[in-house]
């Protein structure tokens, strides 16, 4: 069975309930999942994970404290090849994404799906999370995971 290991920063409980939808997806496609806000998170919890998704929201147009520090222990990783995407929402301008999408891009060389982006607690937005994760699931399914 593959496994997703999914590593969240909330602010205000958006990106966690964001988190949840995204693991449901997941779950209902037949993927295992495994949740960890970020100020927990190690590099280890990663060693099993086909696919890694990061998920932050942007607070003064960078990523939470928490995201920022798991980017760092990321680095100990050996995450190159697997599935990755990265998810938040934002209110003004939403850079947290982009910063996790290009890290795992180019800095990880991980095979990056679409990212998604939220503009606050759009009331789709749970809706969106959970077609994201099923989006990974299929992923994850044309890989042969």
């Amino acid at each position: 069975m593959a496994k997703a290991v999914i590593v969240y920063a909330t602010f205000n409980g958006y990106t966690r309930k964001m988190a949840e939808a995204i693991g449901e997806g997941l779950m209902d496609a037949g993927i295992e999942v495994k949740s960890i806000i970020a100020s927990k998170a190690k590099a280890d919890d990663l060693d099993d994970a086909d696919v890694v998704i990061l998920g932050c929201p942007t607070y003064g147009r960078n990523l939470l404290y928490g995201m920022r520090r798991f980017l760092l222990e990321m680095e100990k990783a050996d995450v190159k090849g697997k599935i990755g995407a990265a998810f938040g929402s934002y209110e003004w301008s939403g850079e947290s994404v982009s910063k996790m999408d290009d890290k795992m891009r180019y800095r990880f060389s991980m095979d990056m799906v679409e990212p998604l982006r939220i503009i606050g607690a759009h009331p789709t937005g749970l809706k969106d999370s959970n077609e994201f994760g099923k989006k990974i699931a299929d992923r994850i399914k044309i890989g042969g995971i």
